[in-house]
């Protein structure tokens, strides 16, 4: 037998296993012996209750019809050509294999992504569905759009029956659409005929309380959960599957049995994108189709996923050359089972943003001076920073300039509540036209990088610090993103041509000398790479001047950041050839430790499973130690926030709504469910000097010396095993040598006290 073969009966044996030996489905009582055999399977087979898998049905030949009866379009709305194309190449595909759509943002591709998933699984067999995405934010923002589209997804089964439906990733269990799954999977037939509102002020609609979808019961835990069909989860659970690990056959397992979409596969390095590959290699052999979604897709890695896809020992044609070289854009590229590679240059859809770039001076007093001219009409403004400090420092003055209710705060530093109340509220501000949206007159958003992917907001003018040119882009992608008023007319005066200004680097240094708050983040080759391909449009000298044109110079502009040739002035060369040098050698570093821990590549038929995850981690989890095998990053630290008033009482902290905040929480035993469940909410990730080990050790050392020993018991699921961080009053603390403050304005601030 092949490897993939041993690996599937292997997982099957263990499944099998924990179902037979599970007491509760087949109870050790005296009449069992009396029971047949085959009475005693059915009603244990009954009693579990497992959804059966999605069976597709091949979907209506015209695309068109697909894309509109599976997703809400808005009035006027048409199929994007992207989207029209996706469809049509996996309709002819004999067999499916890996689709790579490569498309502008705002263009479509998960849509076209889910309805190519459609037809891959009727074609396949294929009993679900996995989305994996670079973040819990995106995964949260994803999810009920999954479950949207399975409401209008027709199924071939014969007796109608629930959906298993899962969000993966370590703090699912407080998203409220998938709270509400769980609740209905504990209560599949109960229906909530008064629609009612739940404990969190969550109104349960059909969906949520409907049995046609739900987070079943048994399929909970670390090793099970992934078995359900439907799944959206962070990319670490895939990662997961290419990792030597304890039960890694059951992962295999739960995936080989789906259709796996990968969105934003540009956002992975080296460390993470070998583990990529080697799955994807893993995914080939089991012939699982995969369908990899980018808005920027260096062509080498194109070929990498590709050839990763196919095999070492695949046939393939010539057409493998042609993926590491070809620019086009839109672009579709197809590996079918074999070998054989296509590639397909999409039309456009007609779409289309000119953004002025502008090199700026990274003095906030200038900036501030820019901002006051171009806001003399009104308009939203967007000022990406590469590191939390950058933008508390640049919020700082700007507020002294314009005011605290004219400037907003956006960053990954707030608490878990916090951040998603942030998001709603940049969503209902800056998002697409509409009568849910109050966009203000005039306002200034100061963020980090959050603000690059998964949140659908637009901008009148952009501000950002110099990145890596692929992620320049996807900012590039909130100016002008919804048309406003005929050639955006709607805008104010001033700002109906989209500009950017690019700061956060010393322009008169040869080469241009990043902040190193970006060096740090992203590394110098990058950044250097992508201050060259920008110097023909800063200087003026571009195609077409100093505007690059949105979609056609993404392509472009990412292929020569990425590619092996020079760029950028000669008297830059010998900075960045230094630079090159030293990227260089640290991915050779980073494969090198992926390889330590990363699962063999898939073996000659006929060869053992004996031995294939000797040397493993132990057990692979959704953990911060868990995550830090699949990403090159220090583990970091992660806290639950409540705060301790004088008297010593404590409480949740006082601006959370519903009802949640300055609630009192008992520490002599353990808080009611609903309590447990808002500090639970309240978590928040320590910034980089808290994953230095030393700092690591004494925080947590003191954080531990603070504990609510009655928090830690079993009966407290929410609460056992987390760190508390307690502020005071004013929303203070010190911890390991820094001064704490946290404000719902601004999050988290941190300075060293020692």
């Amino acid at each position: 037998m092949s490897q993939p073969v041993q690996v599937l009966l292997s997982a099957v044996v263990i499944v099998a296993d924990w179902i037979a030996s599970n007491a509760e489905l087949f109870p050790y009582f005296p009449q069992a012996a009396r029971q047949g055999d085959r009475e005693r399977v059915e009603a244990a087979w009954n009693g579990l209750g497992l959804p059966r898998p999605w069976e597709a049905v091949e979907p209506p030949e015209d695309p068109a019809v697909l894309v509109f009866s599976r997703f809400v379009m808005p009035r006027g709305a048409r199929v994007r050509p992207v989207q029209l194309r996706a469809v049509e190449l996996a309709q002819g595909m004999p067999v499916a294999g890996l689709m790579v759509i490569e498309a502008p943002m705002g263009e479509g591709k998960t849509e076209a992504a889910l309805a190519v998933a459609e037809i891959f699984a009727a074609r396949s067999g294929a009993g679900g569905c996995v989305i994996a995405l670079p973040t819990m934010a995106t995964g949260n923002a994803m999810f009920p759009r999954l479950l949207d589209w399975l409401d209008r997804l027709p199924d071939g089964r014969s007796e109608p029956g629930a959906r298993s439906v899962l969000l993966a990733h370590s703090k699912a269990a407080l998203n409220e659409d998938f709270a509400g799954l769980m609740r209905s999977g504990r209560r599949v037939s109960a229906v909530d005929v008064d629609g009612g509102r739940d404990e969190w002020g969550h109104r349960d609609g059909r969906r949520v309380l409907s049995a046609e979808l739900v987070a079943h019961q048994w399929l909970r835990g670390k090793k099970k959960a992934l078995l359900a069909s439907f799944v959206v989860g962070t990319i670490d659970q895939l990662l997961f599957m290419g990792l030597k690990s304890r039960h890694l056959a059951l992962r295999h397992l739960a995936f080989a049995g789906k259709v796996v979409i990968i969105d934003e596969a540009h956002a992975y390095d080296t460390y993470m994108s070998s583990y990529l590959d080697r799955v994807l290699s893993w995914l080939g052999a089991y012939g699982v189709p995969v369908v990899v979604l980018s808005a920027t897709l260096p062509a080498m890695r194109r070929q990498e996923l590709a050839q990763a896809y196919a095999g070492p020992g695949a046939d393939l044609d010539a057409g493998l050359g042609e993926v590491a070289s070809a620019d086009g854009y839109p672009l579709l590229t197809v590996v079918e089972p074999g070998g054989r590679v296509r590639l397909e240059q999409v039309e456009p859809s007609g779409r289309r943003t000119d953004v002025r770039l502008e090199r700026f001076s990274d003095d906030l007093d200038v900036l501030a001076d820019r901002l006051e001219a171009e806001l003399e009409g009104g308009g939203c403004v967007l000022v990406v920073r590469n590191t939390v400090d950058r933008v508390l420092q640049a919020a700082a003055v700007l507020r002294r300039r314009f005011g605290p209710d004219q400037v907003t705060v956006a960053h990954a530093r707030f608490l878990d509540l916090d951040r998603v109340d942030k998001d709603a509220d940049l969503l209902a501000r800056f998002g697409p036209p509409g009568e849910h949206t109050r966009r203000p007159a005039t306002q200034i958003v100061v963020a980090s990088q959050v603000a690059e992917q998964s949140l659908d907001i637009d901008f009148d003018l952009l501000v950002t610090d110099l990145c890596p040119v692929d992620l320049l882009l996807q900012r590039m992608g909130r100016l002008h993103r919804h048309r406003r008023g005929e050639d955006h007319a709607d805008r104010p005066e001033r700002l109906r041509v989209a500009r950017c200004l690019l700061t956060g680097a010393d322009w008169a240094a040869v080469p241009v000398e990043p902040v190193d708050g970006s060096r740090r983040v992203y590394g110098l080759h990058a950044l250097l790479r992508s201050a060259a391909v920008l110097e023909p449009y800063l200087s003026g000298t571009g195609p077409a001047g100093d505007v690059v044109a949105l979609p056609e110079d993404i392509s472009p502009l990412v292929q020569r950041a990425y590619g092996p040739d020079s760029q950028g002035p000669p008297e830059w060369r010998p900075a960045m050839d230094a630079a090159r040098t030293r990227h260089e050698q640290r991915q050779g570093r980073q494969q090198e430790k992926a390889d330590a821990f990363r699962l063999n590549p898939v073996g000659r038929p006929g060869r053992s499973l004996l031995g294939w995850v000797e040397a493993g981690v132990g057990d692979a989890d959704d953990t911060r130690r868990g995550r830090a095998q699949v990403r090159d990053s220090r583990e970091s630290l992660e806290v639950l926030v409540v705060q301790r008033r004088a008297d010593g009482s404590v409480v949740t902290v006082p601006w959370l709504t519903k009802g949640r905040g300055g609630r009192e929480l008992p520490t002599e035993t353990v808080p009611d469910s609903r309590d447990a469940r808002t500090v639970a909410a309240c978590g928040l990730r320590l910034p980089f000097v808290f994953s230095i080990p030393e700092v690591l050790d004494r925080a947590i050392a003191e954080l531990e010396a603070e504990c609510v020993p009655a928090w830690q018991s079993k009966e407290s699921h929410w609460l056992a095993g987390e760190l508390i961080l307690f502020l005071d009053e004013n929303c203070q603390t010190r911890l390991a040598g820094y001064d704490l403050r946290y404000s719902q304005a601004d999050g988290l601030e941190v300075a060293n006290a020692e």
